[in-house]
C-alpha cells in the first residue's frame, strides 16, 4: 500500500516553521510521506525538518513588505501561486493538508478548497493571523496552540497546545539550577527575526548586575545582522561573557542551560520555554497584530513562571531590576521553573497527529 502522504503549508518565520517542523517529525516517524509547501523566506528554516522531508517553494507573497508595485503585484503572485499549487496537487493527491499560517499556505489552503481534500489549520497564537482567519470557515478543523485564542463567531476550535520540535521535546522538563555562586547562563532571543529593542536595553540592564554575578555570567544574545557587531562589542567592553549570533540553531541546548529567558513572547518561544520548564522575562512585540505576543504570554505570567514587561514600559532600569530580582532569589527561581512546565504541552504533536490522522479516515469514506 502506498504510504500516506501529509502537505504542510508554512509561512517564512519561525513561529509558523517550528510547529510545522514538529508535525513533519512526527508524521515521518508513523511511516507517512510529508511534503512541505513554503516561499523562499520559510526554506531558510528548513534546515532542522528530517532530509525525507520533500521541500517545495512556491509563488506568493505579502502586503507587509514592499512598495506600491510590490503591493499591486501580490494579488497575482497569489493567483500564480494557487494554480501551481492546484496542478500540483492533482498530482500529488495528498491525504491531508495542514496550514500553519503565513501569507505562504494560501496557495496549498485554496488549491485543498478547491479540490475537496481534507484540510485543517494550525493557529500558534492568541489571535488568529490574517490567512488563518480568512481560512476558518473553509477548513475541516481549526486547532489552536494557545488557549483561550479569540475566534470568529460559529467556529470551534480544538486546544491542542503548540507542537515543539524533538530537539525541544528531547529536553522536557529537564532540571533547573537556581542562580548561585557557580557558572550561570541567560539567554535572550527575540524571535526569528530578533527584535533590536532587546539589543539595545537589555545588554546594559545586564551590565547593572552585582560584580559577584557578572563574573560567573555567560550571555548567548540573538542579535540582528545589523546589530551584532554592536551588541558584541558592548559585551566585551563590559567584561561580560557573551555568545553574539543572529540565529541560534542550539535554542533547546542553551535554554536547557539558561537559568533565566529573556525573550519575546512568540508561541513558538513560549511553548519552549514551558515544555523545558524556565524562568522568563518576556517582552511582547507591540506591533504584533491584535496583540496576540500579550495573549501567548498570558499562561506563563498567570502561572507564575514569567514576567511580562510591556515593550512601551521597558527601559534598561526596569529590565535590570527584574533581573535582578530572579538571580537574587534562587528558590523564586526554581519556582517559576516548576510553574513554567505546569502550563506546557509536551504532547501537543500527538494530539495533532490525532486530528490529522482522523481527517484521513474520513477523506477515505
Amino acid at each position: 500500500m502506498t504510504q500516506p502522504l501529509l502537505l504542510i503549508a508554512a509561512g517564512g518565520t519561525g513561529g509558523h516553521m517550528f510547529p510545522a517542523q514538529a508535525l513533519a517529525e512526527a508524521m515521518l516517524a508513523r511511516g507517512w510521506r510529508v511534503k512541505l509547501s513554503t516561499d523562499a523566506r520559510g526554506a531558510r528554516y528548513t534546515g532542522g525538518f528530517p532530509h525525507t522531508t520533500q521541500i517545495e517553494q512556491i509563488s506568493s507573497a505579502t502586503f507587509a513588505r514592499g512598495g506600491l508595485l510590490a503591493k499591486a503585484m501580490v494579488p497575482f503572485r497569489i493567483a500564480s501561486g494557487i494554480m501551481g499549487a492546484t496542478f500540483k496537487m492533482m498530482q500529488d493527491k495528498p491525504d491531508v493538508v495542514v496550514g500553519f499560517g503565513g501569507y505562504p499556505t494560501i496557495p496549498a489552503m485554496a488549491a485543498a478548497i478547491l479540490l475537496r481534500k481534507p484540510r485543517m489549520i494550525h493557529e500558534q497564537n492568541g489571535v488568529l493571523g490574517r490567512v488563518n482567519r480568512l481560512l476558518t470557515k473553509r477548513v475541516d478543523a481549526v486547532a489552536c496552540g494557545t488557549w483561550p485564542t479569540d475566534l470568529p463567531e460559529g467556529i470551534e476550535g480544538v486546544h491542542v497546545g503548540n507542537p515543539v520540535r524533538k530537539t525541544v521535546l528531547d529536553r522536557a522538563e529537564s532540571g533547573y539550577i537556581p542562580p548561585g555562586d557557580y557558572p550561570m547562563e541567560i539567554l535572550v532571543i527575540g524571535g526569528s527575526q530578533g527584535a533590536r529593542i532587546l539589543s539595545d536595553i537589555i545588554p546594559p540592564a545586564i551590565a547593572a548586575l552585582p560584580m559577584a554575578q557578572l563574573q560567573n555570567l555567560r550571555v548567548s544574545h540573538q542579535a540582528r545582522d545589523e546589530d551584532e557587531d554592536r551588541v558584541r562589542t558592548y559585551y566585551e567592553d563590559q567584561g561580560i561573557a557573551a555568545d553574539v549570533q543572529p540565529f541560534f540553531s542550539d535554542v533547546p541546548r542553551r535554554m536547557t542551560e539558561a537559568q533565566l529567558v529573556i525573550s519575546r513572547s512568540g508561541a513558538s518561544s513560549v511553548a519552549d520555554i514551558s515544555v523545558i520548564g524556565r524562568p522568563s522575562i518576556l517582552i511582547p512585540f507591540a506591533a504584533a497584530t491584535g496583540d496576540h505576543q500579550t495573549a501567548n504570554a498570558r499562561g506563563l505570567v498567570d502561572a507564575g513562571a514569567a514576567i511580562l514587561i510591556p515593550e512601551s514600559q521597558l527601559t534598561v532600569d526596569t529590565a535590570a531590576a527584574q533581573i535582578a530580582a530572579v538571580f537574587e532569589n534562587a528558590d523564586g527561581a526554581a519556582h517559576m521553573a516548576r510553574a513554567a512546565t505546569s502550563v506546557g504541552k509536551p504532547d501537543a504533536t500527538e494530539h495533532l497527529i490525532q486530528i490529522v490522522e482522523t481527517l484521513a479516515q474520513k477523506g477515505k469514506t
